[in-house]
């Protein structure tokens, strides 16, 4: 072992991961469960979200801004591995994960649930920002490259793009949940 040197320094230890860790998943019969007794809660929807490093900053993420619980289908989406644990930091043990088979019928019954769905698409006309984001809402991401599935699309009440000023076409994945969620948070708690 070599030893620790100023211009070599060693990576730290991640404190909030535990490669041990067996996570809890759910399934689409938990969700009114998972939902009991929260007031306008706040719902991540994962539209096929394969690259494990983009699933687990997107779990990190949710976490930090309060995330009631994470729902992503069970087919065309990475794997809870440890790779997804270990980028979660604590993410992935902190909030409910609901694995489903059908997106869309998971999705209709958030709605019944009373949590309006809002879809993020590079075709929306409405900015996030322009978009009452306080009641029990449902942020819908798409996956890496395509984006949104064209049915997960149809089920979203509402699309809204971020607002680009650069030349890039759009944000990586976790990125750009990062900023639909904490749009939310600022809204939520009245930050200027």
């Amino acid at each position: 072992m070599r030893p620790n040197r100023q211009d070599h320094p060693t990576a730290r230890q991640n404190r909030h991961s535990r490669g041990d860790a067996s996570i809890q998943t759910y399934e689409e019969g938990d969700l009114a469960s998972l939902l009991e007794g929260r007031k306008d809660p706040l719902v991540l929807i994962l539209d096929c979200v394969q690259d494990p490093h983009n699933l687990g900053a997107c779990l990190r993420t949710a976490d930090a801004a309060g995330v009631a619980m994470v729902v992503m289908p069970k087919d065309k989406s990475a794997p809870i591995s440890e790779t997804v644990v270990r980028v979660a930091c604590g993410g992935a043990e902190n909030i409910p994960l609901v694995r489903v088979t059908n997106l869309a019928r998971a999705m209709d019954k958030l709605k019944e649930l009373g949590v309006w769905l809002v879809g993020t698409a590079d075709e929306a006309t409405q900015s996030l920002y322009d978009l009452d984001l306080k009641g029990g809402i449902g942020i819908v991401m798409g996956a890496e490259g395509p984006g949104m599935r064209r049915l997960t699309s149809e089920h979203c009440d509402f699309l809204v793009k971020i607002p680009m000023a650069g030349k890039v076409e759009c944000l990586n994945v976790s990125v750009a949940t990062g900023v639909c969620l904490f749009e939310c948070v600022r809204q939520r708690t009245g930050a200027k």
